[in-house]
């Protein structure tokens, strides 16, 4: 049985201590792959680290984090196509990218241009992207009607939206819904969203980690590890096995990750 976390920022300081402990714990629970998406130029060094010290189980992808953008993004989108040119290599998407509201309003504009300018070189570099959607899916929405790039290809991570908006992501061929802790929580609606809109051939599932530990470790450092606990709600929400949760992911992942080998 393998899995692929298909979001983990395994190079964030939290993992400082102990990351080759984690990687190996992973393994050893079939999470098989991880693909570590980019956050700013400051995380750029230690997830090239983990992709060249760990070929066969990270995987890097390139891009500037919505709550990364500033006023002087124009400079800082072409700092990040530098490093796409000089380590294209070590990529196999473009993320994490998008848009988030929830923070701060203020510089929508610049998150719009930073957002639609990373899916242009997707859809240049035939790449996916990893899509972050906070409080903002109508923002993401407009963005991707409005570029209409027909072979664009990617996940909306940690989704946590509605009827309405699963529907609408799943309008976009060639896009997954990314599914991680928030499921496990016993507040949530994600599961009757999923179980009533949302087949099975259309998720992945990640971690998020450090972030959005799965019950019961909520609260607590998440790891690539707990992807196994994300799968068993899974197969509750779709009443299926284990096995099949994984087999199916995997195989959307592997869709979207050619590169990735299992």
């Amino acid at each position: 049985m393998t899995f692929i976390d298909s979001h983990c920022h395994l190079y964030a300081d939290a993992f400082d201590e102990d990351r080759e402990a984690v990687l190996t714990q992973a393994q050893e629970l079939g999470v098989q792959h991880i693909i570590l998406p980019n956050i700013d130029l400051e995380s750029v060094d230690g997830m090239h680290a983990l992709a060249k010290n760990f070929p066969q189980q990270c995987w890097a992808m390139m891009g500037l984090h919505p709550c990364s953008v500033t006023a002087a993004v124009t400079e800082q989108l072409a700092e990040i196509k530098h490093q796409w040119k000089e380590n294209a290599n070590l990529y196999v998407g473009v993320g994490e990218i998008g848009i988030d509201l929830y923070w701060d309003k203020s510089l929508l504009e610049q998150q719009k241009i930073a957002f639609m300018t990373q899916c242009q070189w997707a859809a240049e570099w035939n790449m996916p992207v990893a899509i972050h959607v906070r409080d903002s899916f109508d923002e993401v929405f407009a963005c991707l009607d409005a570029l209409a790039l027909p072979n664009l290809t990617g996940i909306f991570h940690c989704f946590t939206g509605n009827a309405q908006q699963a529907q609408k992501a799943l309008s976009y061929p060639g896009f997954f819904l990314g599914i991680g802790g928030v499921v496990t929580f016993k507040n949530t609606h994600l599961r009757d969203t999923l179980k009533a809109h949302v087949p099975l051939d259309r998720l992945v599932v990640e971690t998020d980690s450090p972030y959005l530990a799965p019950h019961p470790n909520r609260g607590k450092r998440n790891s690539p590890a707990y992807i196994p606990l994300v799968g068993e709600t899974l197969a509750q929400v779709y009443d299926t096995a284990l096995q099949e949760v994984a087999r199916q992911t995997t195989a959307n992942c592997k869709t979207l990750f050619p590169q990735l080998t299992v």
